[in-house]
């Protein structure tokens, strides 16, 4: 508990048994529940996590957005914290987001990763791709939005209900941040965290990806209507 309010951390993982120990390692006190979603690994990663007190969901069908709405579905905290399990979220910087969040009486707070302090954690390339989906982003739905690929969330778990959200790959983290946004009950704010280097192997493709994204951003601000 912290100040009265359950927390619920989300971490989806694909063969990430070398991270999610660090992370789960670092993993505040307070912190009620911790969910792993495991999307198929092939390694230690779901025994890692069992080690460390871990629930351990299994998603067989792959994809990022995929987990975590597996991992939504069996979630219990007034609110959840997400965070990839490759260690380049900061997990003790948790009680910091959180306080972060309860100021500034927001209902969605993203953690952005701008400005990246660390120069081994984000290439060039990677960085440029992340400032042009932001930036279509924030044109596309009026509101300034420094980070739109962010992985590190703290959000109240009842706004789901009135999310849609489609998308089982990649675009989910833009997507759930467009749901926020696109609610005017809902609040929405940023703040920055310090990323660092991934550790395992890299699932990203970037020029796949970033053009999905993209792609994706436009399709769901055009679209003609919104499913339930």
């Amino acid at each position: 508990m912290y100040k009265d309010l359950r927390i619920t951390v989300i971490i989806p993982c694909l063969n990430e048994e070398q991270g999610i120990e660090k992370v789960l390692r670092r993993m505040p006190e307070f912190v009620d529940d911790v969910i792993v979603v495991d999307n198929g690994s092939t390694d230690r990663t779901a025994d890692v996590a069992k080690g460390f007190g871990a629930t351990v969901i299994r998603e067989n069908v792959r994809g990022y957005g995929r987990a975590y709405k597996r991992g939504f579905a069996a979630a219990t905290g007034d609110i959840i914290v997400t965070l990839d399990g490759d260690h380049s979220y900061p997990p003790d910087a948790i009680s910091y987001l959180i306080e972060a969040y309860l100021h500034l009486e927001v209902d969605f707070l993203n953690a952005s990763r701008f400005p990246v302090r660390d120069r081994e954690a984000m290439s060039f390339k990677h960085k440029f791709g992340n400032f042009v989906l932001s930036l279509a982003m924030s044109v596309l739905y009026f509101r300034w939005v420094r980070d739109s690929q962010s992985g590190m969330w703290v959000f109240k778990r009842a706004i789901l209900d009135e999310f849609v959200l489609e998308s089982d790959g990649m675009a989910f983290s833009e997507e759930i941040k467009i749901e926020a946004l696109r609610h005017s009950n809902v609040r929405f704010s940023e703040i920055s965290i310090l990323y660092s280097s991934r550790l395992g192997e890299i699932k990203l493709n970037p020029w796949r990806d970033g053009f999905h994204n993209l792609w994706f951003l436009v399709k769901k601000r055009f679209a003609p209507g919104r499913r339930r």
